[in-house]
């Protein structure tokens, strides 16, 4: 299943490149589940990032891997990470993180987000959840890079 949200945010696109930091990831945490960051090496090929999801019931661990960045021809700034532990129903997890030059020297970040359970039918069901997850980032976006 496929969610693309895109934020449009007032700074160009390296220097929202640069502001995703540890402190950006933990920020743009939803408040449910609770989420705790065991390790963030950063957005770079081969970086790690481990996170406990805190569901009240259960602790689960989710792990993911930056398996590719850089820098398109036409100065879009991006990078991949692709779940390698994933929480239940998750089996498949990548999250493209584009950040698209706009207008006047500012920049639009695209989230988009490929995921898959076991079944086609959960996968629908899980749409609207992942939506808001993501929908949520958006006034955080704004907040950190300015209003587009």
């Amino acid at each position: 299943m496929l969610v693309t949200l895109r934020t449009a945010v007032a700074q160009a696109p390296a220097q929202v490149m640069a502001g995703f930091t540890r402190a950006l990831f933990v920020a743009l945490a939803p408040p449910f589940p609770r989420l705790r960051v065991v390790r963030f090496d950063g957005c770079r090929t081969g970086d790690q990032v481990e996170i406990e999801l805190d569901t009240l019931v259960k602790r689960l661990p989710w792990t993911s891997l930056i398996t590719d960045h850089g820098t398109l021809p036409d100065g879009t700034h991006f990078f991949v990470d692709e779940g390698k532990t994933l929480p239940p129903p998750l089996r498949f997890w990548r999250h493209r993180h584009l950040l698209e030059p706009g207008p006047n020297g500012t920049c639009v970040i695209v989230d988009a987000l490929e995921y898959r359970t076991a079944s086609p039918l959960l996968d629908a069901l899980l749409y609207p959840a992942m939506w808001a997850q993501f929908a949520w980032r958006k006034p955080i976006y704004r907040r950190w890079f300015g209003k587009a």
